[in-house]
């Protein structure tokens, strides 16, 4: 099985890559809300932090849809 379909591993990815630095607020959490106020003053590192963090929340919900999917055609 690929480590990308496999949900432990990618749940394990979301709470350490996907949350980290965990304080003040998790990173991807700040990327968000830059994004969502207008990503003014956001450069090219910024956006491939918000790609990095955000990437195990992507799978995520993948791996959710396709298990989902996978049920409901049984």
């Amino acid at each position: 099985m690929k480590p990308w379909n496999d949900w432990k591993f990618v749940l394990l990815a979301c709470l350490t890559l996907g949350m980290a630095p965990f304080a003040p607020e998790p990173h991807v959490l700040g990327k968000i809300r830059w994004v969502a106020g207008g990503a003014i003053g956001m450069q090219p590192m910024d956006w491939f932090d918000l790609v990095m963090h955000g990437t195990p929340w992507v799978l995520l919900i993948r791996v959710l849809i396709l298990h989902l999917a996978g049920r409901l055609k049984t």
